[in-house]
């Protein structure tokens, strides 16, 4: 018999790579520093080889919500908007479109993308199309698992790496209806956009619009700018801020 479902798995497994876009973890994974002592506790025994009761390993996991390449519902930042119970299946694929700034990044490592950016993008791709994700490439996620190159620790202390302008975010939620966002940095806001703001607005805006963003993303640089299809899946648990993800995408071969 033929199924097309089948077929159709079978065909994308031959023509198109599947790229990880999430990091791996394990205790010595970094996570946000305002987290108090012993949130994180993962592979934990509670129940070992040679237990009379039942031959078998048993483990427990302690983490953040905000752990790793993770997902932000928009109760984060903004009270009584929708947990993680309020988004189906339906939210967990989309089409994909890779915004690369790079190049500007090397040049100025508190770069903002901005809606310009976007807009050339679009005249090289194509319109961003209804409830696409939009991801921020920034290769920053090649400093995972370093915590202080992940922040851009500098000699003073301040913290210094790229990210969002408010004005992008806007243009790819209002103008185009994007679904959802991503970077590959630990905030939306770039640092220096924060600090003027003296508040993660960025970040703030796009939960407060019941979007669904997905922070610490990698290996952008091996998805196609467009034409890709991103799966974000996360455990089925109830009442969520937020929770660690595994995010794939099937891309064109490059």
């Amino acid at each position: 018999m033929t199924y097309p479902l089948w077929n159709q798995l079978a065909d994308l497994k031959e023509k198109y790579d599947f790229v990880e876009l999430s990091h791996s973890l394990n205790n010595d994974s970094p996570y946000w520093g305002g987290m108090p002592d012993g949130v994180l506790d993962l592979c934990h025994t509670v129940f070992d080889w040679g237990n009379p009761m039942l031959e078998c390993l048993i483990q427990t996991f302690k983490f953040p919500g905000q752990f790793g390449t993770h997902i932000d519902f928009p109760g984060h930042f903004a009270k009584g908007k929708a947990l993680s119970e309020k988004f189906s299946t339906e939210s967990m694929m989309f089409p994909l479109c890779v915004i690369d700034i790079t190049p500007k990044v090397k040049e100025d490592v508190h770069y903002a993308a901005t809606e310009e950016d976007i807009k050339e993008y679009e005249a090289k791709y194509g319109p961003i199309p209804d409830g696409a994700f939009v991801a921020l490439r920034t290769d920053w996620g090649k400093k995972w698992p370093d915590m202080n190159a992940l922040s851009g620790i500098a000699a003073d202390g301040s913290e210094n790496f790229p990210g969002w302008s408010l004005s992008a975010l806007k243009y790819i939620y209002e103008v185009r209806n994007a679904a959802a966002s991503g970077h590959e940095t630990l905030d939306t806001d770039a640092s220096k956009e924060a600090a003027r703001a003296g508040d993660l607005a960025c970040e703030r805006y796009v939960l407060s619009k019941g979007k669904i963003q997905v922070e610490v993303l990698t290996n952008l640089d091996k998805v196609a700018p467009a034409g890709a299809i991103l799966f974000v899946a996360w455990p089925h648990i109830e009442g969520a801020t937020g929770l660690p993800v595994r995010a794939v995408a099937i891309t064109p071969k490059q």
